[in-house]
């Protein structure tokens, strides 16, 4: 019975809890309600468009999102563009290919099948255009960084000026979110930077909001899929509990106990 207890226990936590900051975090984030956390939780595919605008018209400059392929734009559980608007999104790339009839590359537009278009030809070339830094692969960056989606969501809106006695270098930037209160990214959201196609107002809080979505999509893109499993194998747990408890007590209400 402490053993079927014991399951029931860890599921639960597993499904309700995936996340919970690190004890040893000490910065408080900024918080928002995500409609992704808690056991029934799902993407909202409004945020998730929206975000998927912000990365490639704000972040994409820089960072790759190379795990990512267009046909992912219209799976389901994700921002569910329809087929031919993937297909337009991918068309709207131009893509490396070949080598040709003639041993020669070329470039052509993109497909579903192709992955995302990366910034950069290599590492070396990423450092040497952003001062020696690298901007990190988005891919999997809301389950990589400490602190995860509020984290990404706090330090796109933590930009300010230094506080008295601190001193940056040329092109370091204070952000009271990132670890050790210097980065080398520029602020790169202000109001009305982008358009949104639905009317939404395009606040910083908005698009950090929206592209930090789209970004816990692309870390864990069958979190629905997942969550909608945690509930059935919650239900099942609880189901199997009863049943061997109520056998457990017919077993045992037939022995007689000694006096």
């Amino acid at each position: 019975m402490k053993f079927f207890f014991k399951i029931f226990l860890f599921i639960t936590i597993f499904f309700l809890s995936p996340y919970t900051l690190n004890a040893a975090e000490k910065v408080e984030y900024l918080k928002t309600d995500w409609s992704f956390k808690g056991l029934f939780g799902k993407f909202d595919r409004g945020a998730l468009q929206r975000g998927y605008q912000v990365y490639t018209e704000v972040c994409s400059s820089c960072h790759s999102m190379k795990y990512l392929s267009y046909r992912n734009l219209s799976q389901k559980g994700g921002p569910e563009f329809t087929e031919e608007q993937a297909k337009a999104i991918a068309a709207s790339f131009e893509v490396k290919d070949g080598p040709n009839a003639d041993g020669e590359m070329f470039t052509r537009p993109g497909k579903l099948s192709d992955k995302f278009v990366m910034p950069y030809d290599n590492v070396k070339a990423a450092q040497a255009a952003n001062g020696g830094a690298y901007p990190p692969d988005m891919s999997v960056l809301a389950k990589a960084r400490g602190g995860g989606v509020d984290y990404i969501y706090s330090l796109l809106q933590g930009y300010e000026e230094p506080p008295a006695g601190v001193t940056l270098d040329d092109g370091v930037y204070y952000n009271k979110y990132m670890y050790g209160n210097k980065i080398k990214m520029s602020n790169q959201l202000s109001d009305g930077l982008v358009e949104y196609g639905d009317g939404t107002n395009a606040t910083v809080e908005q698009m950090s909001k929206d592209v930090t979505t789209f970004l816990m999509w692309a870390a864990e893109p069958h979190l629905e899929s997942r969550h909608q499993m945690g509930f059935k194998a919650i239900v099942y747990l609880i189901i199997l509990t009863i049943l061997v408890y109520f056998s457990m007590k017919r077993i045992w209400s037939r022995i007689k106990t000694e006096v």
